[in-house]
Formats: structure tokens, sequence, C-alpha cells
């Protein structure tokens, strides 16, 4: 008997988002991780702005970080774990905390370095893109690698990517790199939906105090120059970092938190921006 085919590829995905950031170290695929279950858990309040249906909005994750795939370990997913292989070339998505998950994280183990040329890193992406079953998703979360590279430049030519969410921190050292991660975006016409600023504010565990230890304002400053919007700011607080390493993040472990909270309003904001450029109609010219 025939195997029955099963379609891939992202052709029912309707939007494609990039969590980006220009450096590393600021918080890219924590953001990545919670920004995706903070959309699913509410999407069903966000139903208008994503034109999902009744009861939920459908996500995805996909780990474009191929040197450094951490999305296995912070989603709590076992090292043996594999995509089921269909139809001998199609992977059937993980799931996790009730997204749909690729990472080449998967198909290694923790202790194999990646030790490719660009140009094998690039179609390992391509290959995730198009060979997933990711079916009927409202929004594909994609976690991309620092920096401006073989990576991003694959990703804005192979899909067609609805916009690009920056994550940086305060600091005038980071921002520079923001701004380079913007300018990069703008290059490949690549929509910037918006800025997320990590590790705004320090939280002291023990008396509560808060303090701007890396600076403030500096997200704002960075939208207001190129016309974007800042998202949402998140604490400098260790849970986000424990509840990470356990596999459980804080969207989960702690939903009526209010870490989890700021993720859910960055998340509604990114829905807002998402649909608010997708109404932008055209403009047409019309010449004798």
């Amino acid at each position: 008997m025939a195997k029955a085919m099963v379609e891939s590829g992202l052709n029912k995905v309707k939007y494609i988002v990039a969590v980006a950031s220009g450096k590393g170290g600021v918080g890219k695929s924590t953001t990545a991780v919670n920004l995706a279950l903070a959309l699913s858990l509410s999407g069903a309040k966000m139903g208008k702005a994503t034109g999902a249906k009744d009861g939920g909005c459908e996500v995805g994750l996909l780990d474009a970080d191929i040197y450094g795939p951490s999305l296995p370990k912070m989603l709590g997913i076992a090292d043996s774990v594999q995509p089921r292989v269909v139809n001998g070339n199609a992977f059937v998505p993980v799931p996790a905390h009730g997204l749909k998950t690729m990472s080449i994280g998967y198909l290694t183990t923790e202790a194999t370095p990646m030790v490719w040329r660009g140009p094998m890193a690039g179609g390992a992406l391509v290959q995730m893109m198009d060979q997933t079953i990711w079916g009927e998703l409202d929004v594909l979360v994609v976690d991309m690698p620092p920096g401006t590279g073989d990576i991003q430049l694959t990703l804005s030519q192979k899909a067609k990517v609805s916009g690009a969410v920056v994550v940086t921190t305060p600091q005038d050292i980071a921002l520079l790199d923001a701004r380079k991660g913007i300018e990069m975006f703008r290059k490949v016409e690549v929509p910037v939906l918006g800025i997320v600023e990590n590790m705004a504010l320090h939280i002291c565990s023990n008396c509560s105090h808060t303090e701007a230890v890396f600076g403030e304002g500096g997200g704002q400053k960075v939208a207001s120059e190129y016309d974007t919007r800042l998202l949402g700011s998140l604490p400098l607080d260790k849970r986000i970092r424990e509840e990470g390493d356990r596999g459980t993040p804080i969207v989960i472990s702690d939903a009526e938190g209010e870490i989890a909270e700021c993720y859910q309003v960055i998340a509604a904001n990114l829905m807002n921006a998402l649909a608010e450029s997708t109404v932008k109609a055209p403009i047409i010219s019309i010449e004798d």
C-alpha cells in the first residue's frame, strides 16, 4: 500500500516572527520561549488579532540557532527525544507545553558541536523549515542566533517573514548591536515589529528593591529612533533563569505571577503590531 502523502513546510503558517538580537547574552532565547508560550496560552484573548479559531492560538517554535541550540533544554525535552520521521523525509514537530517545536538539538546530543560552515548551517535551517509538518499555525516563533550572519539572510530569503522582534538590554553597548540588528532587517525588507528590553530592572530577592543596574530608557530610545515600538520590558530576576534551566519556563511555572504578566503584555503588543502591519495597504500609483 502506498504511503499517504503528508504536507510539510510553512504554507499553512499565518505569521512567522523572528526573535533576534545584535549580540549574545541578552536573553533572546529565553524571550523567544516565554513569548511563544505567552502567545499560546493567551490565544483565545487574541483571536481577533490573529484570526485564530476559538479555543486558542496555534503556535510553533523553531530553533534557528544551529550552532548553539538551547530550546530542548529550556523546554525540558530529554536528550534522547527525536522528532518522528514520516514518508522518509518529513519531521513531526516535538510537542512541548502546547507548542509545536523543532530544533537541530533534537538531532544531536548536548555534547555534539556543530562544526559546519555557513552554507551547511543554512541548509539545515531550510530543511527544518520545509521538511517539518507544521500544519496550521497562527504564529511560528523563530529563535535566531545572535548577530547578523548567514542564518538571518537564509531565513529572510527562504521564508516569508512577517516581522522581527529585537531583544536588547538597556546598556549602551547592547543598544549599539541592537541598532545593527534593526538595520540588517531593514536591508532584507523584514519589518521590525518592536523592541523587547530585557533585564531592565533588578529586583532584590530579599527586600524587593528595584534598581536599573544596566541603565534605563534605552529600549524606548532605540524604538523611537527607528519608528517602531517598545513591546515591553522584563526584569533581571533569577527565577527566569532558574525555571528555564529546569525546563519549566516561567510563563507556565508561575502563570499568574508578575513576570508572566510582562510576557503576556509583550505577546499582546506583538499581535497588535502584526495586525497593524497586515492591514497596511500598498500604495498604488497610476500614471498616464
